[in-house]
């Protein structure tokens, strides 16, 4: 199991650092290669198995419902707790009302992240439709608000301002209060995850939208809102985004259908991009940030370990581990038949029991 334990505060020794401007962004080697947020997968599990194993120069959180946090949903908490290994982390948030991002930004700051990435790409119609994610490319106003918002609050947070003040739900009050210690107030830079349009793209001229709000960075995959996951991710509109940003002092990242870390550097060179995000082609394979390809031994014990975080941190819900398992078994003799017994397992102890006769050298687990 692996001896590190969430944590989502840090202190740093220079208090002169609470106030300061400069941010990771701006010191991150470049180009970047980090790891894409994706909704229901990159948890604090999956995201510490990646930092242990892939080391990505960048992690962010899957999206967190501003709505739901201010509401005392205690679930959408859950995503939010990281692992200091994963640094720089960045919390992404969803939403579509400004006053929430107020809110909930002072308590991203107060839990300890590195940054805040708005969530302006999310294809789901349960979300787009309620003007959230790639919902906000049709209201460049608003999503201009948003950004404004949370910057705010962040600014607000780092002038002293306690989380008493914002009127939270007490449920979210009490679960801030139990965690340990507490980070340096400074400004935590603010960045957008989107698409290139709705229907059409539009990337030229909601970009420019964008780039008016000053976010950090902005993160673009290459799809529109109705494409959803389908066809082919359009980089040379990506690599337009980028031109028009150039100089602005916002970073420009391209995302969607990176296979391996020598496609990502070429999408890097033919473009001009600041970095990628890798997101679907990471499941079961954090070794892809270093350009690795493990055994099928090593396959399998890294996915014992996830297992055992992941109990770890869930306890007894751990249903949501059992698609993690069949990304690792991929290519395996006899893979479809023993992921179709891990869609059943019911804990760590069930999961051994299918996955140890795999290995070659099982003594040495």
């Amino acid at each position: 199991m692996c001896p590190h334990r969430l944590s989502p505060f840090f202190t740093l020794p220079n208090p002169w650092y609470k106030r300061m401007m400069h941010h990771f962004w701006q010191e991150i080697k470049r180009p970047l290669i980090g790891l894409s947020p994706m909704d229901g997968v990159t948890d604090p599990a999956f995201r510490r198995i990646a930092a242990l194993h892939g080391k990505p120069d960048l992690i962010i959180t899957e999206f967190t419902s501003a709505d739901g946090i201010c509401h005392g949903a205690e679930r959408e908490l859950s995503g939010l707790r990281f692992d200091e290994i994963e640094r720089p982390v960045v919390a992404q948030i969803y939403g579509a009302d400004p006053a929430l991002f107020f809110k909930v930004a002072q308590l991203v700051c107060e839990l300890g992240f590195d940054g805040l990435d708005i969530n302006m790409g999310c294809p789901a119609k349960k979300v787009s439709s309620n003007g959230c994610g790639a919902g906000l490319i049709t209201d460049p106003a608003r999503a201009q608000a948003i950004i404004r918002s949370a910057k705010e609050g962040i600014k607000q947070w780092a002038d002293g301002a306690p989380l008493s003040a914002l009127n939270l739900h007490p449920k979210i009050v009490a679960w801030a209060a139990k965690q340990k210690g507490k980070p340096f107030r400074r400004i935590i830079p603010v960045s957008v995850k989107t698409r290139l349009g709705t229907n059409r793209i539009v990337i030229r001229e909601w970009v420019q939208h964008l780039l008016d709000a000053n976010p950090a960075a902005i993160s673009i995959h290459g799809r529109t809102l109705s494409q959803g996951y389908s066809g082919s991710a359009n980089w040379e509109a990506i690599y337009e985004a980028a031109s028009i940003a150039r100089g602005s002092g916002t970073l420009i990242l391209g995302n969607g259908d990176i296979a391996t870390l020598e496609e990502a550097h070429q999408k890097i060179r033919q473009g001009g991009v600041d970095g990628v995000l890798i997101g679907r082609s990471a499941l079961g394979n954090p070794w892809i940030f270093q350009n690795l390809y493990p055994s099928y031994d090593e396959r399998i014990k890294v996915a014992l370990e996830h297992a055992a975080i992941f109990q770890e941190i869930n306890g007894r819900y751990f249903s949501g581990m059992r698609k993690h398992l069949g990304w690792y078994c991929r290519g395996f003799q006899g893979a479809s038949k023993l992921r179709a017994q891990l869609v059943r397992v019911k804990d760590l102890e069930e999961t051994k029991e299918l996955l140890l006769p795999y290995l070659s050298e099982v003594a040495s687990l």
